[in-house]
């Protein structure tokens, strides 16, 4: 049952009975007064009147007889007054209803001895007459005195009236369902209706839908509440998405883990089986190389061969190394002498090719437990990759702590990295440089070291105009699975 019936049927529907009940209780006590008003009226004007007729038929004198008759009807709306003998015969009489009673019922007056009055209907008109024995002063009854008066003025109205007050009552009732449906439906309907609007498009799939918190104070409340709720709830829905693509992020790395893991067994095995036939190529090289019967040019030629394989051990054992799980040996660090014993290891390179490396570290420096070889390590590889770039002339490292993590970031100018080879920027063997200027194991390297750290790293365009990394570690040696766990940081960065 909707709720605009509900409150006819339990609210509106009882209080116009109430209402009802009321107006006919009082419009019958309204009748009941005029009646008895009437009828005093009538029975004192009987008893002023009465004692003066009983010394009159006491002397027998009709003079004195009329004349009380006449003084009767110097009362207001007093019609008809008639004096009756014990037979219930008319003695005199003036004015109207003459033949109101029957003489049976004049002679039961005289019988009782006690005044009696009766509404009768007498040519079409109502009159209320009061009937009085007529005593002497020593109590005898000598005759009955009847007093007519006509049923005029408010007393005749009231039936009138009653009509009356019953179509008032109806139009008002009327008037009253119209204003409390209007008010129902303007103040109650249609801010239900606007909530439910706002639940239906949430339900459609429009999460951002929220109610407008206007109306009546119960209804703002309301409105304010459902919008708490919904924020609730996009709140959980984001939480679970941040989780689910965590979870899918926590995947992808473990997937990462277990091929690196493979390569390093891979990197082993092929270690031990070409260990041996390289030491053999590197000595015959060596030895061929110190015969004095060998020309500069095949000297020259020796030497190449014996740096390709020094190479080829080099990249045997950073694969061996990036395959391995490390225990990161931690100590307290300062993030200026990270970044001061970088600079020192790649200065002579950036001289060479005339780059311009800025610093725009905190202050104060912030100190954080980590290997400090292996982030020194990082920096530098970051900063080569940084030098070779074709056309950079300029690297910015900069750096910001927040919270118990620690950001950094480390941009040039050149060319930067097309935004398809951004996913695979940190796989093994992934390398934009030319053949056999890369092994691309650097960056897969860096990887491995920031996650050892429990850190992230990630790639993004720099506002310089080339590529951009950022690099998140945790301050303290409490790993943030939630940070590491993630392939994308909030500036969509891929790492």
């Amino acid at each position: 049952m909707r709720l605009r019936n509900l409150i006819i049927l339990t609210v509106i529907g009882p209080l116009f009975l109430i209402l009802v009940v009321f107006s006919l209780v009082a419009i019958h006590s309204l009748e009941d007064n005029v009646r008895s008003k009437l009828q005093t009226e009538v029975q004192i004007i009987t008893h002023a009147i009465g004692t003066s007729l009983g010394y009159a038929m006491v002397r027998e004198s009709p003079e004195s007889l009329e004349e009380s008759l006449h003084a009767a009807f110097s009362f207001h709306r007093i019609y008809g007054a008639y004096v009756f003998d014990l037979e219930g015969r008319e003695i005199y009489g003036l004015g109207l209803g003459e033949s109101l009673f029957e003489p049976e019922e004049i002679r039961e007056v005289v019988t009782a001895g006690e005044p009696t009055g009766d509404y009768r209907q007498h040519d079409g008109w109502t009159y209320y007459s009061a009937l009085m024995p007529l005593t002497t002063p020593d109590g005898e009854v000598h005759g009955v005195l009847q007093v007519n008066r006509l049923n005029t003025g408010i007393e005749n109205y009231t039936g009138f009236l009653t009509l009356v007050a019953s179509l008032a009552f109806l139009v008002g009732s009327a008037g009253i369902v119209m204003g409390i449906w209007w008010g129902f439906r303007r103040h109650i309907e249609r801010p239900i209706n606007r909530l439910l609007e706002v639940m239906a498009r949430v339900e459609g799939g429009d999460r951002e839908q929220r109610a407008a918190p206007r109306g009546p104070e119960e209804y703002r409340r309301l409105a304010v509440a459902l919008n708490g709720m919904l924020d609730a709830m996009a709140e959980k829905d984001a939480d679970i998405e941040a989780r689910r693509l965590n979870e899918i992020a926590l995947e992808k790395r473990l997937r990462k883990s277990r091929k690196l893991a493979e390569l390093g067994v891979l990197a082993a095995g092929v270690a031990h089986e070409i260990g041996a036939p390289l030491t053999v190529i590197n000595g015959q090289a060596q030895r061929l190389a110190r015969r004095e019967v060998i020309g500069v040019d095949e000297r020259t030629r020796l030497g190449r061969i014996r740096g390709e394989v020094e190479r080829i051990v080099a990249i045997v054992r950073q694969l061996m190394e990036l395959g391995r799980r490390h225990n990161v040996e931690k100590e307290w660090v300062s993030l200026d002498t990270l970044v001061k014993g970088a600079r020192q290891l790649v200065e002579e390179e950036l001289e060479q090719c005339g780059i311009r490396l800025d610093t725009e570290l905190p202050p104060t420096s912030p100190r954080l437990l980590a290997n400090g070889q292996q982030l020194i390590q990082v920096l530098t590889n970051l900063l080569r990759n940084a030098t070779q770039a074709e056309g950079t002339r300029r690297v910015r490292l900069s750096a910001e702590s927040r919270g118990e993590q620690l950001y950094l970031w480390l941009e040039d100018d050149g060319n930067g990295i097309l935004q398809e080879d951004k996913p695979r920027v940190f796989d093994p063997f992934f390398t934009t440089k030319p053949v056999g200027q890369g092994s691309g194991l650097g960056l897969s390297m860096v990887h491995r070291i920031i996650n050892d750290h429990g850190g992230t790293i990630g790639v993004f365009d720099s506002e310089l105009g080339g590529a951009g990394f950022e690099i998140v570690l945790p301050l303290d040696d409490r790993l943030q699975d939630e940070a590491a766990s993630s392939d994308t940081d909030p500036r969509g960065l891929a790492t």
